[in-house]
């Protein structure tokens, strides 16, 4: 699995004009799925994600985890995280296929909020528009491949 998390004050995803998911401060999850991802591998995802520690404490350090910040997650699936560019028209092949992709997408979101923490979406598949105020800007890769 891929993913970006970007640190933000607030984030939403639209579809079709609707605001679908929206969240105030937190994470902006764009997720990738490979085809030999497991549901184990979801779960090791989200667990070091809800670990991360990048907010801000009293001293202006990056100390402070999501639960400690009250934080939510936006998580968007993104396939083309395993975009082939070794041409200028990158290639999808990288990418897990919907059957696949689809229950590991939702097993990520569905432990994040085991965790406690309140998670918002986008739609597997559909044409987005996602909106974000970046803060710092904070912006991590995650590969579960490294």
């Amino acid at each position: 699995m891929r993913a970006v998390v970007t640190r933000v004050k607030h984030a939403s995803v639209t579809i079709e004009g609707e605001v679908r998911g929206k969240i105030g401060e937190g994470y902006l999850v764009l997720l990738g799925v490979a085809p030999n991802d497991t549901g184990e591998t979801a779960v090791k995802l989200a667990d070091k994600i809800c670990n991360l520690r990048v907010f801000e404490d009293e001293n202006e350090k990056m100390n402070l985890s999501l639960e400690q910040v009250g934080g939510s997650l936006l998580v968007i699936s993104q396939f083309t995280l395993f975009a082939d560019t070794s041409s200028r028209r990158p290639g999808f092949s990288g990418a897990a296929k919907p059957d696949t992709a689809i229950p590991l997408y939702e097993k990520f979101m569905a432990h994040c909020r085991e965790r406690g923490f309140t998670v918002e979406h986008g739609e597997f598949g559909a044409k987005m528009e996602v909106d974000s105020l970046n803060h710092g800007p904070v912006t991590i890769l995650f590969d579960t491949e490294k």
